[in-house]
């Protein structure tokens, strides 16, 4: 007989298992071509914020006493995932350049995976995010996979040894700077964390006294993943499916980048001298609390708490009121569309850093130094 707390657990969780349906949505794309190759990016930017709208924002919390077991339903979605991104990549890039072949276009082809790219940056990505942080080796591994998929490997290590530790800081790439438009953003921050995260492995391994070159260096596996996921997509698509496979990894990194481009937005932590700086808190980072995004996102707008506690599992994520940490106008699916068009961004978003820094720091009547330090450019309001 089942528990009834397992009951309450999987009807709990039941609403972030609507990720697969997007498989069936892809599916259908492809196979009636038209129209519908567009249904990926519909039901993922607009569909949940019709939701959002509707259903409101989820202000409750967790039991962190919750047990892991109680987790499992949670937990299950996460590991799942893997498998069903890669049957589902790989299945496309074999359909379409076989039995698809003959009633879908070149341009259709072409927005369908800009589709399934928007589902391995949305979904595949921010799922490697949370199984990176877990301290199961097998949990790891499949974020890994899921990173390959998008020739984005170093993520977990831009992510893990540079991110947390330098958020809001002009060492952290990832922190988008006061005024910074995503355009200016996006190559910025992808050769940064790049660079950023390969020199953080480097630096640990020379604490240890080990070289970068050795096999001890995480960037040699990154490397050797990514290359079997090339290889593996010429192997079944020839060099169309090549082309397609590097496609929905653009497309990925692109919808990653945009939502880490508003989770730190224009927010920096107080320096205290000597390069050092205030520790990370929830007011570092932009909340959201709504509702049917944080099913399709698992909690990740619940980013103020992420940050303060990364090593919490999705479910147990915290949400914050606007007195403890600041809030997002909408979830992100409108906000990235909000990203895309600078002048709508800072219309909406600067006024609100600007509340932010009098309620934080009313301390600093001077914030030249820092919009310097964070972003070089001219400062508009």
């Amino acid at each position: 007989m089942i528990a009834p707390d397992q009951v309450a657990s999987f009807r709990n969780a039941v609403p972030f298992w609507m990720t697969l349906l997007l498989v069936p949505v892809a599916i259908t794309g492809a196979a009636q071509g038209g129209w519908t190759v567009l249904l990926l990016p519909i039901v993922t930017w607009y569909f949940f914020s019709i939701l959002d709208a509707f259903l409101g924002l989820n202000l409750e919390n967790a039991d962190l006493e919750t047990s892991e077991g109680q987790l499992s339903w949670y937990r299950a979605i996460t590991l799942i995932w893997t498998p069903v991104q890669f049957c589902l990549l790989f299945g496309m890039i074999w359909y379409v350049t076989g039995p698809g072949n003959a009633h879908l276009s070149a341009l259709e082809t072409i927005l369908l995976f800009f589709g399934i790219g928007v589902i391995t940056g949305t979904v595949g990505i921010n799922y490697s995010h949370e199984l990176m942080h877990q301290k199961d080796r097998g949990e790891r591994l499949l974020g890994d996979v899921l990173l390959s998929m998008v020739l984005y490997s170093h993520f977990r290590s831009e992510h893990l040894l540079v991110h947390h530790r330098h958020v809001g800081t002009p060492r952290d790439p990832v922190t988008a700077r006061y005024n910074e438009g995503f355009h200016r953003f996006f190559p910025r921050v992808v050769k940064g964390s790049l660079l950023s995260s390969f020199r953080a492995e480097a630096a640990m391994l020379s604490r240890k006294g080990k070289g970068w070159s050795g096999l001890a260096n995480p960037f040699w596996r990154y490397w050797a993943m990514q290359g079997a996921m090339v290889l593996l997509a010429v192997l079944i698509g020839g060099w169309i499916g090549l082309l397609l496979f590097l496609w929905q990894a653009f497309i990925a990194v692109w919808q990653l980048e945009l939502v880490n481009y508003i989770e730190h937005y224009g927010l920096t932590r107080k320096h205290l001298g000597d390069g050092k700086y205030e520790h990370v808190k929830p007011q570092h980072s932009w909340n959201a609390a709504h509702k049917a995004s944080n099913w399709l996102l698992i909690n990740l707008q619940r980013h103020s708490d992420h940050h303060y506690k990364p090593d919490r599992r999705f479910p147990l994520l915290q949400n914050y009121t606007e007195a403890e940490a600041p809030q997002l106008p909408y979830g992100y699916p409108i906000m990235t569309m909000a990203a895309m068009v600078p002048p709508v961004w800072r219309r909406v978003m600067n006024p609100r850093v600007r509340r932010w820094r009098k309620m934080y720091y009313p301390e600093i009547t001077d914030w030249k130094p820092y919009n310097k330090a964070l972003n070089p450019s001219p400062e508009r309001s």
